[in-house]
């Protein structure tokens, strides 16, 4: 394991690419017990757009990381920007560049085709079950570019869950689908907006928001019922911060979710 660590853990979604870096397990522990801690190392987590960042500002970046890492372990659900950035690596001769499939992680994947399952669906599930109470099924909720529901059983098996659009691609819909509708600004969407909008912008803001929220509250209480308990709910993504207390009274915000979650894959292969 020790040549893993200092770990660059990236998740590269349809959007964004997040990186973080993280140090060694507790010493003498093994990886797999769930009294160890990794640690995550301050002042290198950090989000990107190479749409708006550009790939040149990406690379000066990763050229200003204060730590050398051992390995990059990357999760992508983004094929051409993953390649990308694998490439920036090679041209940076990285060490241990590491593309994460399902077969590497320590999670029972109760699906039929578990390789066909997001990366980042099941990255949440590797960290949920490091978070979760025990004996308590958990619930996690990622809000992207898409939204995504998935419920992880008692015993720990991830069970699959719901996908739909998240906020912004719904914004973006009712805007190019249709003739009049203003294409509604993000930063709008931030907070709780009044559920009755006097006008077409705040109505259509209303919708986007309490719709998003609505779905997740009618998925966790469907996933509730089929475990016969409340799950821990954990939220992840732009969006969440706002919506987390206001979908479940268990709803927890974790903003490094994904990132936990390869961190702790590669700290299981010790």
């Amino acid at each position: 394991m020790s040549n893993l660590f200092p770990l660059a853990a990236v998740d590269v979604g349809n959007s964004r690419i997040k990186l973080g870096l993280y140090d060694l397990p507790t010493a003498n522990a093994s990886a797999n017990s769930p009294s160890v801690s990794l640690e995550r190392i301050p002042d290198t987590f950090s989000s990107w757009d190479p749409r708006t960042g550009g790939w040149d500002g990406l690379a000066a970046h990763l050229d200003r990381l204060a730590v050398e890492p051992q390995a990059w372990w990357i999760g992508s659900v983004q094929r051409r920007a993953s390649q990308r950035f694998i490439e920036l690596l090679r041209e940076r001769r990285a060490r241990g560049v590491t593309l994460v499939t399902s077969g590497l992680l320590p999670l029972a994947i109760d699906v039929p085709r578990p390789d066909m399952v997001g990366i980042d669906r099941l990255l949440g599930a590797v960290a949920a079950n490091r978070l979760r109470s025990p004996d308590r099924a958990a619930i996690v909720v990622a809000l992207g570019s898409a939204v995504t529901v998935n419920l992880i059983g008692p015993d720990g098996g991830f069970r699959g869950g719901a996908i739909f659009p998240g906020i912004g691609m719904s914004a973006r819909a009712l805007h190019e689908f249709t003739d009049l509708l203003p294409l509604v600004d993000m930063e709008a969407l931030s907070e709780p907006p009044p559920a009755v909008g006097d006008a077409t912008l705040p109505a259509m803001t209303s919708g986007l928001f309490w719709g998003a929220v609505g779905g997740v509250r009618q998925l966790i209480e469907l996933y509730a019922r089929d475990v016969g308990h409340d799950p821990d709910v954990f939220l992840t993504g732009g969006a969440a911060p706002s919506v987390a207390a206001l979908v479940s009274s268990r709803g927890r915000y974790e903003p490094h979710l994904v990132l936990d979650g390869i961190a702790w894959s590669a700290a299981a292969q010790s």
